[in-house]
């Protein structure tokens, strides 16, 4: 199997038996009918499993799976080496995410369960405050942009400001309709 597949992807024949593929797929499946176009990203493994059924060898993916006692998948394995594993919090948030690939990130939540906090395994990171209602009132983030916001009783915004010096107003009638927005660029929609 392997052999055919290499020769697939080394040869001209690679874009005659996709040809066929994809003709096949646009007969049996109304759904492709009118693909006018495709593309293969896969590694030569991938390639064995997709094109295994093709050639009468179906090949059969195992994969590890563990789930914690809420039924979150919280680790899984499969053929290729590639792993990945999650945390959750005691109200079911995914607090952590780790792969094989070395990609993280990790959240906090509120009592609340809005996010606080949020970092990546590229070193950026996230933070965030909420007002009593649940509304985002600030954000913040490791590249120096912030953003405040101010909400009315209704939990309409009313007034946004960030780092860059931009703001918007809004006003709103009594529906809770927006009447009226105003930017820092000097846009204006009045519709009161």
């Amino acid at each position: 199997m392997k052999k055919i597949i290499r020769r697939i992807l080394k040869e001209d024949i690679q874009e005659q038996f996709l040809n066929k593929v994809i003709k096949v797929i646009k007969n049996d499946f109304p759904l492709f009918k009118n693909m006018e176009s495709y593309g293969f990203n896969l590694s030569e493994e991938e390639l064995v499993y997709v094109f295994s059924g093709v050639f009468g060898e179906p090949v059969t993916v195992k994969r590890k799976s563990i789930y914690n006692q809420n039924g979150d998948k919280i680790y899984q394995e499969t053929p290729d080496v590639y792993w990945y594993k999650k945390e959750y919090d005691e109200n079911g948030n995914r607090i952590y995410f780790e792969d094989s690939n070395g990609d993280w990130y990790k959240k906090e939540y509120d009592e609340n369960g809005n996010i606080i906090y949020y970092e990546t395994s590229d070193g950026n990171w996230y933070k965030y405050e909420y007002d009593d209602n649940g509304n985002e009132i600030y954000y913040e983030s490791s590249n120096g942009g912030w953003e405040k916001r101010y909400y009315n009783e209704n939990g309409k915004i009313i007034y946004m400001e960030d780092s860059n010096g931009k703001w918007i107003k809004y006003e709103y009638d009594n529906n809770g309709n927006q009447i009226y927005l105003e930017t820092s660029d000097g846009y204006i929609e009045d519709n009161r």
